[in-house]
């Protein structure tokens, strides 16, 4: 593990969009003076053009060189940071904002730097050029999620004074498994978020266009409050080895087979959690749509668009997605191997896997491949509250709603911290615009109007919460 001090200075801004920053340059275009605030859309298009590709176990690149920009930005906001690797190259960037009052909790801000893969054949542009074009702004991380680590950077830039602390956070490894990001960081270094009792990060208060009853097109704001938790599992059936021709009742591959149908035929039940229960409530009322708790599958089906958003969270899933069993086709395994994919709503665990146990039959057993708990934080919240209050100071019309994540984020790493964890990266976005395809899409981009609206409410948010 490095620690360093950062005391960079701001790097020109005047760099083609054009122009990809690769692991290994040198920051060495940094200026002698910071402007009044920061262009959103270049700092976002500048973090793009940093190639930080997590390709998994372990395999990534750029994270030091994004980490060392960020940590520049902050110098020349007169905010000290550090850069704290948990491997070489694995960096993180935290930083300490003052309130203007130390009786208030913290607020942690958290945002990744890494991305996911992106096959340039595949994409209409250099995915890692920032290029803007027809007022997006191209390129992987567009919104998964340097836009948020932009907005905040800009927002900050504009002379906020917070009344609470803000602990900054801009971390790696989000888009693996966090062991050299925020889970790493929140085991090893408890300490920097101490006082924090609430955070905010990606996932949530982009604008969704939906239908209402009287024929309005209502903007909806989803603020995330909930996310399901992971669970990865591996099933391994176990039996007696055999010549493929011969009956064999301890059939490992057959085991595994009869409990894998079992569970991916298995339908689990509606049960809604506070979070699904305000976004039904609350979507149905701002749309005029009449909701109906015991029948909650055609209380979707009435909202239209807008219960897209909450099919994914009004059940646990269970998805079978790898096989791996045998060697020879004339001959039966000793054992077989399959993984499952198993997404959990907050306080159903224990009845799901009870239940989960008992379709695995005879020779089955499971261990954790990975394991992340489910997220909840409250609905009626100062904290949500403030949010809303934010999101209408820059659309008046904005009716802003809880909803559970159907994946998850970093914030499975804080919320056991005590932290209170909302998906809040506050985006205006067109009608139409098929923003959830956007995220590890292919030419993913972000409007640039959008980013300086959540500029805007960030501001509105970190002064005033």
């Amino acid at each position: 593990m490095a620690e360093l001090e950062t005391r960079g200075e701001l790097p020109d801004r005047n760099v083609p969009s054009s122009e990809k920053v690769r692991p290994g340059d040198a920051i060495a275009d940094a200026g002698s003076r910071i402007d009044a605030e920061l262009d959103v859309v270049e700092v976002c298009s500048r973090l793009i053009r940093f190639d930080t590709t997590n390709r998994g176990d372990g395999d990534a690149e750029g994270e030091r060189e994004a980490a060392e920009y960020v940590a520049s930005l902050l110098s020349g906001l007169g905010i000290g940071s550090k850069i704290i690797e948990s491997a070489p190259r694995r960096a993180n960037v935290i930083a300490r904002v003052p309130g203007t009052d130390p009786s208030l909790p913290a607020l942690l801000v958290q945002g990744h730097l890494d991305v996911v893969p992106a096959d340039a054949a595949d994409w209409s542009v250099d995915p890692f050029s920032g290029e803007i074009r027809d007022g997006f702004l191209w390129g992987r991380g567009a919104v998964d999620m340097k836009d948020f680590c932009a907005m905040v950077l800009a927002a900050l830039a504009t002379g906020v004074r917070p009344r609470r602390d803000i602990v900054l956070a801009f971390v790696a490894d989000e888009e693996d498994k966090g062991e050299y990001g925020a889970h790493w960081l929140a085991a090893t270094h408890r300490d920097l978020f101490d006082g924090c009792a609430a955070a905010i990060s990606e996932s949530g208060a982009y604008t969704y266009h939906v239908p209402a009853a009287d024929g309005r097109t209502v903007r909806l704001y989803p603020v995330a409050t909930a996310e399901r938790g992971t669970a990865h599992l591996r099933l391994t059936a176990k039996g007696r080895a055999g010549h493929g021709s011969r009956p064999n009742d301890e059939n490992a591959v057959t085991r595994l087979v009869t409990a894998l149908g079992k569970i991916a035929a298995h339908r689990w039940p509606v049960q809604l959690t506070p979070t699904v229960q305000a976004f039904l409530e609350r979507t149905g009322e701002a749309l005029g749509v009449p909701i109906d708790l015991s029948d909650v599958d055609g209380t979707i089906a009435r909202l239209g668009p807008a219960g897209a958003l909450v099919v994914p969270t009004v059940r646990n899933s269970t998805t079978p997605t790898m096989l791996d069993a045998g060697y020879k086709v004339n001959v039966i395994p000793t054992s077989a191997e399959a993984q499952v994919d198993v997404r959990v709503l907050p306080g159903t665990e224990p009845d799901l896997f009870a239940e989960l146990d008992a379709m695995l039959g005879e020779g089955v057993t499971r261990e954790f491949v990975a394991h992340q708990p489910p997220v909840q934080a409250p609905v009626d919240s100062p904290w949500f509250d403030a949010m809303a209050d934010a999101l209408r100071s820059q659309d008046p019309e904005a009716v802003v709603v809880p909803y559970c994540m159907g994946g998850g984020t970093d914030a499975k790493a804080f919320s056991p911290l005590g932290i209170d964890c909302y998906g809040f990266a506050p985006l205006w976005l067109p009608e139409g615009f098929p923003y959830r395809a956007m995220a590890h899409g292919v030419d993913e981009r972000v409007p640039v109007e959008g980013l300086r609206f959540g500029t805007r409410v960030l501001r509105h948010f970190l002064e005033n919460c």
